[in-house]
């Protein structure tokens, strides 16, 4: 790989830009999935995302939010108006746009796991 590959996937989820035409890395695509079921808020997300992982994705608060922010930025998700604003917790939901992104990611994914089951299926020659 060279060092512009390297940058380009470490920083895939950082830049918003790469984000429609890139796979999505795992934390993006958790957090996504946290919010397909409901609106939730930050701290929610973050118990979500370490639950459908099995506890192997901790996100950190900054990873969670810096995130966050991007996606809003890129208009996949908005915040949230609670029932009971006293809470003080900032919500977030998926856009229609959000949703449609998750659901190609979705099948992107399935494509690749199939065509993985079916080559690790196949006896050596």
């Amino acid at each position: 790989m060279h060092d512009s590959d390297c940058q380009y996937v470490d920083r895939r989820h950082v830049v918003g830009a790469h984000m429609a035409n890139s796979p999505m890395t795992e934390p993006v695509l958790l957090i996504l999935l946290s919010l397909a079921e409901r609106p939730r808020h930050g701290y929610a997300i973050l118990q979500d995302t370490q639950e459908m992982s099995d506890g192997r994705v901790r996100l950190s608060t900054g990873t969670l939010y810096g995130a966050l922010s991007r996606l809003l930025e890129d208009g996949w998700i908005e915040r949230y108006e609670e029932e009971d604003p006293s809470r003080g917790k900032q919500s977030y939901r998926l856009t229609a746009m959000g949703r449609r992104n998750l659901q190609v990611e979705v099948s992107r994914l399935k494509q690749l796991a199939r065509v993985a089951g079916l080559r690790v299926a196949r006896k050596e020659s």
